[in-house]
């Protein structure tokens, strides 16, 4: 008999099927982690239309069914898939789900009820082979699941005893909508629901979740202080206030084989800590390859992002004057609002010999970004967690943050710490604190290369697998299930 406890997460993208940002890096990564000789963990995903073929061919159907939301009844059909030692199931329905965007359709809303609602009928399907103990929701997409889970299903038994934890991934998505959704929509009206989601005259699906789940998380121990206050709260640190005893902060990890500069087939030459002297001819190369002047003396500050406020894009191009008048190079990558573009990429074409810009996305290329860089420069407004800061230390290239959410718990800066530090951080918001930063960055690498070698050391010596994240996990489902 399987006594292992089972834990089943909800998500509307999971790396290598889908993602669009952070999101999938985690639903990918963490329940192969979680899984262990106590627990079992399983994946539930929309069947996108934007899978690749590649695994949609190797799926296998089990069955179909019909799933009720508000006064319809809808087709779903369900299809596994094992990977890498994981077992995942896709709910699928065409109107729903085989559109040409992930996101941003007219309808999300309906959308992600209807998959709300699928993931608990599904239950009822797997519960022979696969009886959660703890469904585990990410962002608003599954907000509904514990709201559904209490109001629709705890009077039948197999669901009763199923705890839900809910986390938070970035707050600015919440899910709010028109209130005639309540009843029409997502089958909620009569019940306390109604009340409990009401947010500024709108139904908020993250709201529900805050309230319904047994434990809330997010993805690092600051951002759960900072949603907490009017500046981080986004219009909810009311609630989360009242809901602290069920709010806890776990950090994310990335995947340390996947970035790993000693077999990264993207970047130019492989090395590694007991190699590091090798990274210079990463920088070279990256050099060459974006037209900036080849020099190994020369600073090289990378910057992979989108280019937007809350990733600081307005610092950067208040500053590129500024930072022209000193002995650095930068280059930037990643596309945004326009008019952060539209400077960053201006600048760069009038002083090629030192800045560099590519407004597009491309994986290989912040690979190389990673690997070459000296400095990689993230002065985030806010960031819930951040994975950029973490991949470029295993690449030995320093963290220059904004001490904010996840950025302020992984990376010490030199300020506070001296040459415990592996890398740079400022406080305020603001072109000063920044440039302030990246002098002292400058002085360190032009004047101090012995303390900017030990910098670095400690960099490449953090640990930002996902072995204690999943171990944090583990001990936060046996919370809730009083174990």
């Amino acid at each position: 008999m399987d006594e292992k406890k089972k834990v089943l997460f909800a998500a509307f993208e999971a790396s290598p099927f889908i993602k669009t940002g952070g999101l999938g890096d985690v639903a990918g990564a963490l329940p192969a982690h979680v899984k262990s000789d106590e627990f079992d963990a399983r994946v539930i995903l929309p069947l996108l239309g934007s899978i690749p073929e590649e695994y949609k061919s190797k799926m296998k159907y089990v069955m179909n069914y019909e799933v009720p939301l508000g006064w319809r009844r809808l087709y779903c059909g369900l299809f596994t898939l094992r990977r890498n030692g994981v077992t995942y199931y896709f709910l699928d329905n065409e109107y729903y789900f085989k559109r040409s965007s992930i996101y941003g359709e007219f309808d999300d809303g309906e959308r992600v009820a209807f998959f709300s609602k699928a993931v608990l009928e599904t239950i009822m399907y797997i519960s022979k082979n696969f009886m959660p103990d703890i469904i585990h929701c990410n962002d608003w997409h599954t907000a509904l699941i514990p709201v559904y889970l209490r109001e629709h299903y705890n009077d039948i038994e197999i669901y009763r005893n199923i705890k839900t934890v809910f986390t938070i991934h970035n707050l600015k998505f919440q899910g709010q909508y028109s209130r005639l959704m309540v009843g029409d929509v997502l089958g909620l009206n009569e019940t306390p629901a109604d009340g409990q989601m009401n947010h500024d005259n709108s139904v908020n699906f993250l709201q529900g979740a805050v309230i319904y789940s047994d434990a809330v998380t997010t993805v690092s121990p600051t951002y759960a202080d900072e949603i907490c206050t009017v500046q981080y709260g986004e219009r909810l640190e009311g609630l989360f206030n009242s809901r602290k005893y069920k709010l806890f902060g776990i950090i994310n990890g990335i995947d340390t084989e996947n970035y790993n500069p000693a077999t990264d087939p993207n970047i130019a030459v492989n090395y590694g800590p007991e190699s590091i002297e090798k990274k210079i001819e990463n920088k070279l190369a990256l050099q060459r390859e974006l037209g900036l002047r080849e020099d190994p003396d020369i600073p090289l500050y990378g910057m992979v992002s989108r280019l937007t406020q809350q990733k600081g894009a307005n610092l950067i191009s208040e500053l590129l004057p500024q930072f022209a008048e000193r002995s650095m190079q930068l280059v930037v990558l990643g596309t945004g609002e326009y008019m952060y573009e539209n400077a960053i990429g201006d600048f760069a074409y009038r002083n090629p010999e030192n800045f560099a810009a590519r407004i597009t996305f491309d994986e290989s290329l912040s690979r190389r970004i990673y690997a070459g860089s000296d400095v990689f420069l993230m002065p985030s407004e806010f960031e819930p967690c951040g994975l950029a800061q973490m991949i470029s230390m295993r690449y030995g290239t320093l963290p220059l943050v904004r001490e904010t959410g996840g950025l302020k718990d992984t990376v010490a800066g030199y300020w506070d710490v001296g040459e415990e530090a592996n890398g740079f951080s400022f406080r305020d918001f603001d072109a000063e604190g920044l440039r302030n930063a990246v002098d002292l960055a400058q002085n360190i690498w032009y004047d101090h290369h012995d303390i900017w070698e030990k910098l670095q050391r400690n960099a490449l010596s953090m640990d930002f697998s996902w072995d204690q994240s999943a171990a944090e996990y583990r001990e936060l489902y046996n919370y809730i299930l009083g174990e």
